[in-house]
């Protein structure tokens, strides 16, 4: 495991017990995330980086009893938190590294990545990764219940210029990756960028 990997798992490990307890009234922006990303009922969507799961009722409620909601994150005990707040029967839980993922190329229609971004130890190539397993024409969102000059000020520092969420950094990233930036909000009430798997 790289010292990236294992930075990430202490990180939100050490966090994962509490962690929806200190951020209660995130839900609502999580489901009007989920709800731009144009999902169908049928539709097979997974949630990269899921932590604890709060992306998971939504994506469920969007995809329906036929569609297939899977969640991957790289910490058991966010894992084991989403199990705790029953979240694992709205979508089949994964450990997995979401760099690597044990799933076949083009198998799903979209990925939800929540706070993902800042944790990708290569996100070039790591974003390709997300390609290879989305259809061409899928869709890909980026979101973060706050925007990044409020969750910058929650915790004690600057945006700078070479963020990767800042508009003019992740569009070519993204396009570059095999993906197209379609949609940009950063408002200080939530951060949502949606892209398209190019065919």
């Amino acid at each position: 495991m790289s010292d990236d990997h294992t930075h990430v798992q202490e990180f939100f490990g050490s966090r994962a017990a509490d962690w929806d307890s200190r951020f209660p009234d995130d839900g609502p922006a999580y489901a009007a995330a989920v709800a731009l990303m144009g999902l169908r009922a049928g539709d097979r969507v997974l949630d990269a980086g899921c932590g604890t799961g709060r992306a998971l009722p939504p994506l469920r409620a969007a995809v329906g009893g036929t569609g297939v909601v899977v969640a991957a994150d790289l910490t058991p005990a966010m894992l084991e938190a989403a199990v705790r707040a029953g979240r694992d029967a709205d979508g089949q839980l994964l450990l997995a590294d979401v760099t690597a993922l044990p799933l076949r190329p083009e198998s799903l229609d979209a990925v939800f990545a929540a706070g993902l971004i800042a944790h990708l130890p290569d996100p070039a190539g790591n974003l390709v990764e997300l390609a290879r397993v989305v259809r061409p024409g899928g869709t890909l969102a980026f979101f973060h219940p706050i925007g990044r000059a409020a969750l910058a000020a929650r915790q004690g520092r600057q945006i700078t210029a070479d963020d990767l969420r800042a508009e003019h950094n992740l569009g070519p990233l993204l396009s570059g990756s095999g993906w197209d930036l379609t949609s940009y909000v950063d408002e200080d009430a939530r951060f949502l960028a949606l892209a398209v798997r190019r065919g």
